[in-house]
């Protein structure tokens, strides 16, 4: 095998089959069940790759994979190596071509993506790009979110109205639990939008590249105590804070002790606030 760190990164992914002749050799329809939508251009999916800024020495761990497109333009980059993660196998067969094309640069884990952690499975520096299947793509992100300072940066594709939430600002409609929790440990910048004739099949909503990169301090907060206090404060969005925080204690003496108006709403609150409330709760809970 090439050792993948000193491989001349000369991979061409014109050079295989057309995407479309894989998928009819190997009859990949895609399945809905599985959040399968694929991205066949190969300019875009080489933009996409191009937009998860420098690679040279990264591995990078991709979640699914599908018929390849977007795994041959990573392999197109300086990465020192790829690590697919597919957990349908008949496209573990498919990209058998461009395991063999890679020259010892890419590696095909069969797995449910919710099931791996890529901190294992590849060396630092490591980053993740991929066109995440939808029904999966929040629970792995929150995932990735909890150790985000092992990777040098995230670079994923959502649905556009979850990357809208993702980057949302507070005091609009769109901003709740999962901005700040995605704010409180990145920078978060939608990169472009891709509408759904883009894919095969298409789906029913346009898509977005977000690029997440690793805040290198990020307002001290205790995770759990900040899942805690999110979750309570957007539950029920439409009320005071004095009201939806009252499940965690002293909801006034809470919120006085953070200079945040009881009469204040979840979306009107910035990350650093909340980063202030779970540290205030946490360390009253510790007490009680």
């Amino acid at each position: 095998m090439t050792d993948a760190a000193s491989a001349p990164h000369s991979f061409d992914p014109h050079a295989l089959p057309p995407l479309r002749d894989v998928i009819a050799r190997f009859g990949l329809d895609a399945r809905k069940a599985l959040g399968q939508n694929f991205l066949l251009d190969l300019n875009l999916t080489g933009r996409i790759a191009r937009s998860a800024g420098p690679l040279e020495g990264v591995t990078v761990v991709e979640v699914g994979p599908g018929p390849g497109g977007l795994t041959r333009a990573l392999l197109a980059t300086p990465a020192r190596a790829v690590i697919a993660v597919e957990r349908d196998h008949r496209f573990v067969e498919a990209l058998q071509d461009v395991v063999a094309a890679a020259a010892g640069r890419l590696t095909i884990v069969e797995a449910d993506a919710l099931t791996v952690d890529p901190v294992e499975l590849a060396p630092a520096p490591r980053a993740v790009v991929a066109n995440l299947p939808y029904n999966v793509a929040t629970p792995l992100l929150i995932g990735w979110l909890k150790r985000i300072r092992d990777y040098v940066g995230l670079t994923l594709m959502f649905q556009k109205e979850v990357a809208d939430r993702l980057v949302a600002e507070p005091g609009s409609k769109t901003y709740g639990r999962l901005s700040v929790i995605a704010q409180w440990q990145a920078d978060v910048r939608v990169l472009f939008n891709l509408p759904a004739k883009a894919f095969t099949p298409p789906p029913k909503v346009a898509s977005s590249v977000v690029r997440l990169t690793p805040r290198p301090a990020p307002e001290p907060a205790d995770w759990t105590a900040m899942e805690t206090v999110t979750a309570a404060a957007f539950g029920q969005r439409r009320k005071m804070l004095r009201q939806s925080l009252k499940a965690l204690g002293d909801a006034e003496g809470l919120l006085a002790a953070a200079g945040i108006p009881p009469t204040a709403r979840a979306e009107e609150v910035p990350v650093a606030g909340f980063a202030t409330l779970a540290r205030l709760w946490r360390d009253g809970a510790a007490k009680d």
